[in-house]
């Protein structure tokens, strides 16, 4: 194949596809460039393809590649098939030089983040650069934050900008968002944080999913709307929250005491945020003896269950916050909210980019299938926390430079 025009030649290395599967796509530009794929690189994800945190990323990467299967150039050696070994950058070269020598390609441009590929590349006189406006792959519960650009065709309690300002999708038409909600002295210290409690408050949502990285208050935002809801609006009669326990495993039954001291270790930044909304405004109820240094919770108005506690259970009238919904199995998801009965308002909280379950990733976890499969229904809203400040000073140091 010839370059055509002003047509680029463009050979994708692996760390490429990975990063973005959509890579092909982008490149491609319509029908701007060409696109070539070494072998080798085939051979790669074949590999990487038995990798538990990769699977999902390589199935979305050979999706691309057979959806642009016409647009592709594959590329490999003339003579026989070479060993797949650690050294599989130099086949890679190999090929692109075949495809120079053989094929005529025309100033092929090697695509890659391998900074040392890139070297070796240029040794062999062979350009390359790496992928320009990088996205890493996202999930559906990350690519879908809550908002859309327009109304038409939007999911119901959707969000969209305004004149600068957020507007709500609801049920009874477009509600704009020009005031602070007031949830147990909570004040939202972003906009994103404003509107999860607009979603967690409204009447006619009863399943809300919050996605963010660490340090966006989504157990604080959640937390307090348990308390403005049960304490002051009355309107369920106790909160449970709900914890995966995948970091506690077989060890819970081994830990002394009842189940709310076994849970103890693993749920104490729960109490501890209890605590501080306590101290902001009193919430008594919850607490054994709420004028007691050392505060016990009162388990007729707020409990912590594991989630093997759950199972069995008819949940009623209750205000329910799963933790960690990423560390969820899709069976999970299913069994817990098929506890839900009548009278709940039930809250996810979680974060695709920190599955600790072995046996989940990114694409195939808790929080991901509620997104994908609620999305659309009147009673269900996400939103994706964001924004300049979270926590404190270092934990925004450490989300600015993707540490």
């Amino acid at each position: 194949m010839t370059q055509e025009g002003n047509k680029k030649n463009y050979v994708l290395d692996t760390n490429v596809l990975i990063e973005n599967p959509n890579s092909v796509l982008a490149l491609r530009n319509g029908n701007e460039n060409n696109i070539f794929i070494p072998y080798h690189v085939l051979m790669e994800l074949e590999t990487l393809k038995n990798t538990p945190k990769l699977r999902h990323i390589v199935s979305k990467v050979i999706t691309s590649l057979i959806e642009n299967r016409e647009h592709i150039t594959f590329i490999r050696n003339g003579g026989t098939d070479s060993p797949f070994t650690h050294i599989v950058d130099n086949y890679i070269l190999g090929e692109i030089e075949t495809a120079q020598d053989m094929q005529g390609v025309k100033d092929p441009i090697l695509v890659t983040n391998d900074r040392l590929l890139q070297l070796q590349a240029s040794l062999r006189n062979i350009k390359s650069e790496e992928l320009r406006d990088s996205k890493p792959f996202e999930s559906d519960s990350q690519l879908y934050t809550g908002f859309v650009e327009e109304a038409k065709n939007a999911p119901p309690n959707s969000f969209l900008w305004r004149d600068g300002k957020p507007v709500l999708l609801g049920p009874e038409g477009e509600k704009p968002i020009g005031y602070t909600n007031d949830v147990w002295n909570l004040k939202p210290r972003t906009v994103y944080q404003n509107l999860a409690l607009e979603l967690i408050c409204a009447d006619h949502v009863d399943l809300v999913s919050i996605q963010s990285e660490a340090g966006y208050g989504k157990t604080y935002l959640a937390l307090a709307s348990a308390l403005y809801m049960v304490l002051e609006r009355k309107l369920y009669e106790k909160v449970f929250v709900v914890k995966p326990t995948i970091e506690i495993g077989a060890k819970l039954g081994f830990l002394p005491g009842d189940i709310a001291e076994k849970m103890e270790p693993y749920m104490k930044y729960i109490f501890d945020l209890l605590v501080k909304l306590h101290k902001q405004r009193p919430a008594n109820k919850i607490f054994m003896n709420p004028n007691d240094e050392n505060l016990r919770l009162n388990v007729k108005k707020f409990e912590i269950l594991p989630l093997g506690y759950v199972r069995g259970m008819n949940i009623e009238n209750a205000f329910v916050i799963v933790d960690e919904a990423q560390n969820l199995s899709r069976t999970e998801v299913r069994a817990l909210l098929t506890r839900m009965g009548e009278g709940v308002k039930c809250v996810c909280l979680g974060d695709t980019s920190q599955v600790d379950n072995p046996y989940l990733n990114e694409a195939n976890n808790g929080l991901n299938w509620i997104v994908r499969k609620f999305k659309g229904f009147g009673n269900y809203g996400h939103i994706v926390l964001k924004g300049d400040r979270s926590r404190g000073p270092i934990t925004d140091m450490v989300l600015k430079s993707k540490l």
